[in-house]
């Protein structure tokens, strides 16, 4: 079993021709494409100064497998998918998500992001800890690269709020998912992201001291780890593009591009559905808005207002 796992492994690279509408060069895992949009260009040259999330100097493939497996839901998309998979991560950063997800199986990663201070991160990675079944692709989003129906699962979580147009973004990326393939979409919450607005507003007026006393997610961090503290507060609270979106929204995008509502956190009628990939009711308008206030008082709006929303693409 092995064996012909490690078989379909190394197929990714007689079938990447498959994966593109447009010629590209690839060097040790990095495809590279011509970025030209100046807001594009201005959100690279911010994550350029401090590629987020970053890695600690121990860390190595077993790191970052303990990392995504200690993570609900990452661990939890990572069993669903399985294996011999086509897997796009929109928005890599770093590229340690995407990592995880091949790590210890035989799916073809894609990992995608405009920054190529970021990519580079995860490419050196993935070369010297030998996960050979990724690829890192510095491209633009709305540059419309990859082949339609090509992916069985797409991840882009924080990161379609930091574009130009959310909407527009979306609409392309649903175009690469294959018949009943699944899509993951992590959003800022317009109701839930509250608290962070609030410590916004502190940070203009006051500074970062007050800033790593405030927030959960700097107070969890070591205070050595300077490069993952800096990440997190320029991500956080210096970011020159940002959006923020509701549950209805996303269900208009959905329902858009045909893309059926399986689950979201939190979800859209207080019906805690443990199984994130069975089918959840989409609530009401009242249902909806009632979950996303309520993220302010628990974990979600601690941490950013961040909401997630799976569908699956119908046709």
């Amino acid at each position: 079993m092995y064996y012909k796992k490690m078989i379909k492994l190394n197929l990714i690279l007689p079938k990447m021709n498959n994966f593109f509408k447009k010629d590209f060069k690839i060097k040790e895992n990095l495809i590279r494409f011509k970025i030209e949009d100046e807001t594009v260009k201005k959100i690279t040259d911010f994550y350029s100064v401090a590629p987020f999330p970053n890695y600690e100097k121990k860390d190595d493939k077993s790191s970052i497998n303990y990392k995504g497996d200690t993570n609900y839901l990452a661990k939890t998309v990572k069993k669903f998918i399985g294996f011999n998979k086509d897997i796009l991560e929109v928005g890599c950063g770093t590229g340690q998500l995407s990592l995880y997800l091949g790590i210890g199986t035989n799916n073809r990663v894609f990992a995608l992001d405009p920054t190529l201070e970021s990519i580079n991160l995860g490419n050196k990675f993935s070369i010297e800890n030998k996960i050979n079944n990724i690829k890192f692709v510095n491209a633009d989003i709305f540059d419309d690269l990859f082949s339609d129906q090509i992916f069985d699962f797409i991840w882009t979580s924080g990161v379609l709020h930091h574009t130009k147009n959310p909407s527009l973004a979306f609409d392309i990326i649903s175009k690469y998912l294959k018949k009943d393939g699944y899509i993951l979409l992590g959003l800022y919450n317009k109701y839930g992201r509250l608290r962070t607005i609030f410590r916004k507003l502190l940070y203009k007026l006051f500074g970062k001291n007050l800033i790593k006393i405030i927030d959960p997610t700097l107070r969890n961090l070591k205070k050595s780890n300077h490069h993952q503290i800096k990440s997190w507060i320029r991500d956080q609270y210096e970011h020159p593009v940002e959006s923020l979106h509701s549950l209805d929204e996303v269900l208009d995008w959905f329902e858009k591009n045909n893309i059926e509502y399986i689950n979201s956190i939190p979800t859209c009628n207080f019906n805690n559905n443990h199984d994130l990939f069975r089918k959840n009711s989409k609530g009401n308008f009242l249902t909806r808005l009632f979950s996303q206030i309520n993220m302010n008082f628990n974990n979600l709006g601690s941490d950013g207002g961040l909401f997630f929303v799976i569908g699956k693409k119908m046709n």
